[in-house]
């Protein structure tokens, strides 16, 4: 009786500068996305050269924001501010606690639990994790996914539940 042995790929990472020569830095980043997305690879990250969004970076350093003129026949409604996004009050499912009191517990507990995350457009995510680290300013909430032993940040308004 023959056995068939079964060869497995390993996988390389390399650190590559490259010299891609164009008319301008999208024009190089296009060319260059192109040779990776024609090459094969696994997967790629590029990890700096990229130019865009300089220009508009640079105008908004230069212009102060706009001042705000109120329209009276307008009825508009202020964004909320970055305290209240970082202290939503809406309570959990069974503990009655705020949001933010049942992230801090999860931290202190480093209890394990499922996030389930709205990206918007359609993209939903179900992950399970351990939350590392909750920035009340930002709202930004860090959590490191157990099964792909990654670390991800997340809007706290992008979390529709956590399922302990």
């Amino acid at each position: 009786m023959m056995t068939k042995e079964k060869t497995t790929n390993s996988s390389y990472l390399f650190n590559v500068d490259i010299l891609i020569e164009d008319e301008s830095n999208a024009r190089a980043l296009e060319r260059l996305l192109s040779i990776l997305n024609q090459t094969g690879a696994a997967d790629f990250r590029i990890q700096s050269g990229i130019e865009l969004g300089r220009v508009i970076e640079s105008m908004m350093t230069r212009t102060k924001p706009p001042q705000e003129h109120a329209v009276p026949h307008l009825n508009l409604v202020p964004p909320p501010s970055k305290s209240a996004l970082a202290r939503p009050t809406t309570p959990g499912p069974d503990t009655g606690m705020a949001v933010d009191a049942r992230i801090r517990a999860y931290i202190d507990q480093n209890k394990l639990i499922r996030l389930h995350v709205n990206k918007g457009l359609g993209v939903k995510l179900s992950i399970p994790c351990r939350i590392v680290k909750f920035d009340e300013e930002n709202g930004n909430v860090t959590v490191y996914h157990v099964d792909e032993k990654q670390v991800y940040t997340f809007s706290i308004n992008e979390i529709d539940d956590f399922i302990e």
